[in-house]
C-alpha cells in the first residue's frame, strides 16, 4: 500500500489502478463502504424492501437483471459494468487504508507489552488498552473484510451476466488484494510484535515482485511500440523516426520506469514510517529483495528477452524479428555494458545501502558479461540475416540462368546492382547506431584492380595464351596452388560493434554463397565472361565496405577460378571491354 499515493498513476506508478482519485493523501472511507453499514434504523423502518437495490440486504440479482434490460440500453448497461469495477476498486483500497493507518495500533501493543516487562503494577490497565486497541482493529478489519467479500460475491453472482467487476483484461498489476485480518485476542497478543515482522516482510516481498513482473510488462510494451514503429508504412518523401530516435526513447523509458520502481519501494525503508525499523528492512530487504530479486533480476530477464529474438524463434516457430529490431536490441544490451548496469547498480546501493555483514550480492562485472553476450548474439545473428537475405538473391540469380546458352554479355545483370543497393543500405543502417571501425589501409588502385579469372598473383595477359582448352591441367593446378597460399577466410566469425566488421560479415556470406553457386554449374564461353563482368562490377563497389579489400578480391578471385574450371570453352573477355562494361552499366 506504500506505493499508492500523490502522483501515482499511468504517468507514474508502475502499477496505477483504474479509477484513482488521482490527488494527494489517502482515501477516507467512503461510497460503497458506507453504505454497507445501512440506514438509520428509522429510515430502514420506513423504507420498503427492494430487490433491485445492490446495496440492500434484500437484494435479488434475478430481479436486479430483469428490470435492467428491460429499462437500460446497451451504453447504459457498460457505463454500470465499469462504475461495478471501480466501486470494487474503491472498496480494495479503503481496506488498504485501514490497514496501513491502524498499523500504529499494532506498534502501541508491543510498546505495551514491553513496558508491562519493566513495571508490573500497570499491567491490568495496560492489557485492558491492549485488548481494546486490538478488539476495535479487529471489528474494523472484520466489518471492511464483510463487506468487501459481499461485494465480491455479489460481482461474481452479475459475472455471468455481463455486469461483473473486476480487473480489466491484459491491463497492468492493480493494487494489492485485500487481506484479511482475523480477531485477536488478548491471549495471542505476546506473538504479535512477530507475526507483524513477517506479516510486512512478505508483503514487502510480494510488492517487490509485482514491481518486477511490471517493469516486464512495460519492457516488452515499450518493444511492442518500436517494432509498429518500424513497419510502419512512410508516405513518400516522409521519414518516420530513425533507429537513434527510437533508441533514445525506448532506453530512457525503461530506465525511467526502473528509478520510479525504486522510489516506490523506498517508501518501505523511509524513517517516518513504523515497521521500517524492522531489522528486515535495513538489510536482507535491500539487498536480497530489492537489488537482487528486483534489478539484477530485470536486467538479466532484459538481456535474456532481447537475446531471445536471436535465438528463439527458430526453436519456437515464431516470426522473425526483423534486422533492425536485432541491431537495435543489440546497441541496447552494449549500452548497458558500457554504462546503465553500473548507473543502476550504484544508484540502487545509494538507495538500499546494503550491510557490510549482508548477503552476498551479483557483482557488477558478472552482470555486463552477461549483456555483452547477449549483444554479440544479437548482433552476430544480424549479419547473418542479412548476409542470407543477400545470399538468396544470388543463389535465384545463378540456379534460373541457363550458362551454357547464354549470349554475349553486354551489361551487368540487374541482380549485381541490387546487391550493390541493398549494402549500401545496410551500411547506412548499421552506421545509426555503431561506430565506423577502422579499415586496413587500401592500394591507391583498389577501385581498378583488374578482375582475372585465373589467379589473384597474375596478370591476364601473362597467362592468357596458355589458358586454353588443350591444357586444362593448368587451371586446375595453378587453382590449387593459389589455394594453397591465399589466407584463410573465416566466414561466420564473430564480428566486432563496429559498422566495418558488420558489413564485412555480411560480404563474406554473399560472395560465399555465389562461390558454392558457380561451383555448382557448367558454363559456356559467355557464361565465363559474364562471370567476368558481374564479379568485375562487385568489386568496384564492395570493396569500400570491407575492413580488408583483400577479403572481396579473394573470395570474387575463388568465384572466377571456378567459373573457368566449370566451363567448356574458358576464353575470357578483354579486360578493357569488362572496364567498358561496367562504367556504363
Amino acid at each position: 500500500a506504500a506505493g499508492d499515493g500523490a502522483g501515482s498513476g499511468a504517468g507514474g506508478s508502475p502499477e496505477a489502478p483504474a479509477g484513482g482519485t488521482g490527488g494527494g493523501g489517502w482515501r477516507r472511507p467512503h461510497g460503497p463502504l458506507q453504505r454497507y453499514y445501512g440506514p438509520s434504523a428509522a429510515e430502514a423502518a420506513e423504507a420498503a424492501p427492494d430487490p433491485t437495490d445492490i446495496n440492500g440486504p434484500h437484494f435479488d440479482p434475478e430481479v436486479f437483471m430483469t428490470k435492467v434490460r428491460s429499462e437500460c440500453p446497451l451504453g447504459q448497461l457498460l457505463a454500470r459494468e465499469a462504475a461495478l469495477g471501480r466501486e470494487i476498486r474503491a472498496l480494495d483500497s479503503d481496506m488498504q487504508t485501514l490497514l496501513y493507518e491502524n498499523y500504529n495500533k499494532f506498534i502501541s501493543a508491543t510498546d505495551t507489552i514491553r513496558k508491562m516487562k519493566v513495571d508490573f503494577r500497570h499491567m491490568e490497565a495496560e492489557m485492558d488498552d491492549l485488548a481494546a486497541n486490538m478488539a476495535a482493529i479487529s471489528a474494523s478489519s472484520a466489518r471492511v473484510s464483510a463487506a468487501l467479500q459481499d461485494r465480491h460475491r455479489r460481482g461474481a453472482q452479475l459475472a455471468g451476466t455481463g455486469l461483473g467487476g473486476g480487473w480489466p483484461p491484459g491491463g497492468r498489476p492493480g493494487p494489492p488484494g485485500p487481506v484479511s485480518l482475523s480477531p485477536v485476542s488478548p491471549q495471542g497478543c505476546r506473538r504479535c510484535c512477530g507475526s507483524c515482522r513477517r506479516w510486512w516482510s512478505r508483503a514487502a516481498r510480494e510488492r517487490v515482485d509485482r514491481y518486477l513482473r511490471a517493469l516486464q510488462t512495460f519492457f516488452l510494451g515499450c518493444l511492442g511500440d518500436v517494432r509498429q514503429a518500424l513497419a510502419a508504412p512512410r508516405p513518400p518523401g516522409k521519414e518516420g523516426p530513425g533507429l537513434p530516435d527510437l533508441l533514445a526513447t525506448l532506453a530512457a523509458s525503461v530506465l525511467g520506469q526502473l528509478k520510479a520502481v525504486l522510489a516506490y519501494v523506498q517508501l518501505f525503508t523511509a524513517r517516518d514510517v513504523a515497521f521500517a525499523s524492522l531489522p528486515y528492512f535495513k538489510g536482507e530487504f535491500c539487498v536480497a529483495a530489492v537489488r537482487e530479486g528486483l534489478v539484477v533480476a530485470f536486467v538479466r530477464w532484459l538481456c535474456r528477452t532481447a537475446r531471445g529474438f536471436a535465438d528463439g524463434p527458430a526453436e519456437r516457430g515464431a516470426p522473425a524479428a526483423p534486422p533492425a529490431l536485432l541491431l537495435l536490441l543489440a546497441r541496447l544490451c552494449l549500452d548497458y555494458e558500457n554504462s546503465t548496469i553500473s548507473y543502476i547498480l550504484t544508484l540502487t546501493d545509494e538507495q538500499f545501502p546494503p550491510q557490510d555483514c549482508g548477503p552476498a550480492v551479483t557483482p557488477g562485472p558478472a552482470l555486463c558479461a552477461e549483456a555483452r553476450a547477449a549483444a554479440q548474439r544479437l548482433l552476430d545473428h544480424y549479419v547473418q540475416v542479412q548476409g542470407a537475405a543477400v545470399a538468396q538473391m544470388l543463389r535465384k540469380s545463378v540456379e534460373t540462368r541457363d550458362w551454357l546458352g547464354t549470349v554475349e554479355p553486354r551489361n551487368v545483370r540487374a541482380v549485381m546492382k541490387r546487391v550493390v543497393e541493398d549494402i549500401t543500405a545496410i551500411d547506412v543502417q548499421v552506421g545509426q547506431l555503431f561506430e565506423e571501425g577502422v579499415r586496413r589501409a587500401q592500394s591507391s588502385d583498389s577501385s581498378r584492380r583488374a578482375f582475372s579469372v585465373y589467379s589473384s598473383s597474375r596478370a591476364p595477359g601473362r597467362y592468357a595464351p596458355s589458358y586454353t582448352p588443350s591444357a586444362p591441367m593448368d587451371t586446375h593446378l595453378l587453382s590449387n596452388i593459389q589455394k594453397l597460399f591465399s589466407e584463410r577466410i573465416d566466414i561466420f566469425s564473430p564480428v566486432e560493434f563496429n559498422k566495418v566488421s558488420v558489413l564485412t560479415g555480411i560480404i563474406k556470406i554473399s560472395l560465399k554463397t555465389l562461390l558454392e553457386c558457380v561451383r555448382l554449374r557448367t558454363l559456356g564461353r559467355f557464361g565465363l565472361q559474364q562471370v567476368q563482368v558481374d564479379g568485375h562490377y562487385l568489386q568496384l563497389y564492395l570493396w569500400r565496405f570491407a575492413s580488408d579489400e583483400r577479403v572481396v578480391q579473394g573470395l570474387l578471385d575463388e568465384v572466377a577460378a571456378s567459373a573457368a574450371h566449370r566451363c567448356l570453352d574458358p576464353v575470357p573477355m578483354e579486360h578493357s571491354v569488362v572496364e567498358l562494361i561496367c562504367e556504363r552499366g
